[in-house]
This record gives C-alpha cells, sequence and structure tokens, in this order.
C-alpha cells in the first residue's frame, strides 16, 4: 500500500504539472484581450500597452508560461488583474463554502439514494420498485436550475419557510447559515440521489443473485444481516467510484447553484472570471478543482481496498 501511495504522488504531481500547462495554453486561446478588458473598450492603444506590459502578457509566450508555473509550484496562483487581489487568498475564503456545500449535498444524497436503491433491489418488479425508479427518472430528468428555481419560489418566497437572504457565514449567525444551506444542498442532492438509487439497485440485483449470497440464506441467517453484512458492502465499489465522480462534478459544478443561491464557492469565482476575463483568476481555479478531482479518485481507489479485502495495491 505504501509503495503504491507513492507511486499515486508521484504521478498526481506529473498530472498537475499536464493539467497547468494545458490549461495555461487554452486561456491563452480564449479571444478577447484582458488587458483592454480592464481598461475598457473606449481606452487608447497607449494605454492598452501600458496594461499589457503591467500584466506581463507582453512578455513572450514562454516567459509567461515558466514565470506562472514557477509561481504554481510555490504555491503562488497570481493576482487578480480586475482587483490586484492575490487569487489564492481568494480561493481559501471560497474553497471551504464549496466543500461544504459539496459534502453536505453527497452526504445527502447517500442517505436518499442508498436506502432507496437498495429497497428498489430487494421488492424488484414490485411496488416499491416502481415508485422509486419514478423518483430517480423524476430527479434525473429535471435540471438543477429547474430545481432550485422551483425550491426557491415553493419555500422561500410563497411558504417562507427558508427566507433567502445574502450569505451569512456560520460563526456570525449559525441558524441562518444553515437555513440558507438547505435549498442548495436539495437541489444538488436531488439528481446525485436518483444516480445513487439507480446505480445501488444495479449492484444490488447482481450481488443478490451470488452464490455466496444463496449460501448465507441457506445457513439460516437473517435476511436482513445477508443483506447488510454480505451483499451490501460488496454491492458498494461501483457506489462509491460512482460518490468519487460526483464529488468531483459538484466542485466544478455547482455554478447554476451558486448563483441562484448566492452562495460565494469556486463556480461562482470561476464564472465571475469568465465575464471579466480575469484570465489568471480562471486558470486558477481550473487548476485547483483539476488538483482536488485527482486527490477525489486517489480517495476513491484507497476506499476500494478497505471494502472489498480481495483488492491489494502494490
Amino acid at each position: 500500500m505504501t509503495r503504491y501511495l507513492a507511486r499515486r504522488l508521484v504521478y498526481l504531481l506529473v498530472q498537475v504539472v499536464l493539467i497547468a500547462t494545458t490549461v495555461f495554453m487554452l486561456i491563452r486561446l480564449v479571444p478577447g484581450d484582458p488587458a483592454r478588458a480592464v481598461v475598457g473598450e473606449t481606452a487608447s492603444e497607449e494605454q492598452v500597452a501600458i496594461m499589457r506590459q503591467r500584466l506581463g502578457i507582453d512578455r513572450p509566450f514562454h516567459e509567461q508560461y515558466f514565470t506562472w508555473m514557477g509561481g504554481v509550484l510555490r504555491g503562488d496562483l497570481g493576482k487578480s488583474i480586475i482587483n490586484s487581489d492575490p487569487i489564492g487568498s481568494q480561493i481559501a475564503l471560497r474553497i471551504g463554502n464549496t466543500f461544504e456545500l459539496t459534502i453536505l449535498s453527497t452526504l445527502t444524497a447517500l442517505l436518499i439514494g442508498i436506502p432507496l436503491g437498495v429497497v428498489a433491489a430487494v421488492k424488484a418488479n414490485r411496488a416499491p420498485d416502481f415508485v422509486v425508479s419514478t423518483l430517480a427518472m423524476v430527479g434525473l430528468s429535471m435540471p438543477g436550475f429547474v430545481v432550485g428555481t422551483v425550491l426557491l419560489l415553493v419555500f422561500g418566497l410563497m411558504l417562507r419557510w427558508l427566507p433567502q437572504q445574502q450569505y451569512v457565514p456560520f460563526l456570525s449567525n449559525p441558524r441562518q447559515h444553515v437555513e440558507l444551506l438547505i435549498l442548495p444542498v436539495l437541489t444538488l442532492a436531488a439528481s446525485t440521489s436518483a444516480v445513487m438509487m439507480r446505480m445501488t439497485r444495479a449492484s444490488m440485483l447482481e450481488v443478490v443473485r451470488q452464490d455466496y449470497v444463496r449460501t448465507a440464506r441457506a445457513k439460516g441467517l437473517q435476511n436482513g444481516i445477508v443483506l447488510m453484512r454480505h451483499a451490501l458492502r460488496n454491492a458498494l465499489n461501483p457506489v462509491v467510484s460512482l460518490i468519487g465522480l460526483e464529488l468531483a462534478v459538484l466542485l466544478g459544478g455547482t455554478v447554476i447553484v451558486e448563483t441562484i443561491f448566492g452562495w460565494p464557492g469556486l463556480s461562482s469565482l470561476l464564472l465571475a472570471g469568465v465575464r471579466s476575463r480575469d484570465y489568471p483568476t480562471v486558470q486558477a481555479v481550473v487548476l485547483v478543482i483539476a488538483v482536488l478531482t485527482i486527490l477525489i479518485n486517489l480517495a476513491v481507489d484507497l476506499v476500494y481496498g478497505l471494502l472489498d479485502p480481495r483488492i491489494r495495491y502494490s
């Protein structure tokens, strides 16, 4: 396991360099002049040239690359060209909000999706299976912006159970912070839980047909023990893989939810950078999300070994 982890960490460093290089190049293929975006369309060419020099984008391509890459390896993600604030500080202020929203949404989806998926598998082709499958299809077919808007209209504006106000940090007002968090979490969990239901159902149906499950039942073990100890544990491997994928998607895909509910996370920072053509911010946020995705995939691979003793890493 130690050798495997060390090897994966080396691969991680190589992947970070490759991703950073790709992001750097792709950002510079985006149409538009960042310098003119800063000084305005009515600025003179001289003003634009001065801003380009100030931003360092008048230098040769390779010099810009090595300067930025050196900063990345030192942990310096540069400064925003809009307000000159350190990008690392902006990310540090928002990454906790994104983690909070992502992790709570995933946990909520697990608490909904796995039990309902097990019920659907145990009651296959019967009424509970039909109900769960219908709920899953509804969750998959409704886009996040639709779910978020409906929840906001019903619970925020009509019933006023969860009034939506400006973001409040947890330490400033814990109750209001939690109230503001409920609807975004439910919005993200809707589609994720639907995927969990279908994956758990399919995996459980495959596992319960295995010989060792029939043997456990033949020995007289209670059905609940067979399902939880023998069937569910072995059925969780593909679900764990799905959890890793969903976490990675949510880390960079919460932009709509963050916009609807005014939640200050990484996705909203990325969107603001795209709108203002703040390419240092865009490439820094994309790089951070990519690195987090790689770390999540590594964690998923390690969890595999804990869930299934047959999997060994060397």
